[in-house]
């Protein structure tokens, strides 16, 4: 995945640029070998590995190290944490050492910049959420990924309320929360996002990534570039 410029040089709000562009996709909780082949074949620009031990999709860093090196050139491996320490957050890099990093727990902007690397920032969407002040806590973001509110850490499949994103954000947005083939087309067309994320959406199982699924969400994250693009076209 191309990474966007940190927070004050871009918009990830529904106003942003009328150029049509293509949204970048991210397919993360990935923790076999032919998953992997498959999100690439499918289209993914960049794929998610969940180094939460926690999480029924965790992967350790020597695992994560092993099906990134899978990975064919320009298409980006994300290391996502939860309140990690610094030492296991090194020990994955040293394992993917071109991730992206990807912050999904209680991390301050310190703990977020202390490996210097780009990163992106989870959101927790909750009603009454204020994203603006969110975003200007964390301005060496690469990214806000917004993701819904649920007991615990992660978005849990679920989506949150859209038109809860306020105008302006003054950074990449990257929609995910309970985003499927049926839904991405709908959440590209209203949020304009930078990118999506999935992940429950395009298994047959926990962590166990459904190849048919897959290559659907791309394909419908495809069809709503194309219907901008057209519209871009049409209303120019």
């Amino acid at each position: 995945m191309d990474c966007p410029p940190p927070c004050p040089r871009s918009t990830g709000s529904p106003e942003a640029a009328a150029a049509p562009r293509r949204t970048r996709i991210k397919i993360c909780g990935l923790t076999r070998e032919a998953d992997v082949d498959a999100a690439v074949d499918a289209g993914a620009d960049a794929v998610g590995f969940v180094l939460y031990p926690k999480s029924p999709r965790a992967v350790d860093a020597a695992r994560a190290g092993a099906l990134a090196r899978r990975l064919p050139p320009f298409v980006t491996p994300v290391l996502l944490f939860v309140n990690a320490s610094a030492g296991e957050i090194a020990a994955a890099l040293a394992a993917v050492p071109h991730a992206l990093l990807q912050f999904h727990g209680d991390e301050t902007r310190t703990d977020c910049e202390a490996p210097a690397r780009p990163y992106l920032r989870a959101a927790r969407m909750a009603p009454g959420f204020d994203l603006l002040d969110f975003a200007a806590r964390f301005p060496s973001a690469s990214g806000l990924l917004l993701d819904a509110h649920v007991d615990g850490y992660g978005g849990g499949g679920k989506v949150f309320d859209w038109s809860s994103i306020p105008p302006g954000v003054p950074c990449p947005v990257v929609l995910s929360g309970g985003l499927n083939p049926a839904n991405v087309t709908d959440g590209v067309l209203r949020v304009r996002p930078w990118a999506v994320d999935v992940s429950s959406g395009v298994e047959s199982g926990k962590g166990i990534k459904d190849a048919a699924l897959m290559r659907r969400f791309c394909q419908a994250v495809r069809e709503a570039d194309e219907r901008l693009a057209a519209a871009t076209r049409e209303h120019p």
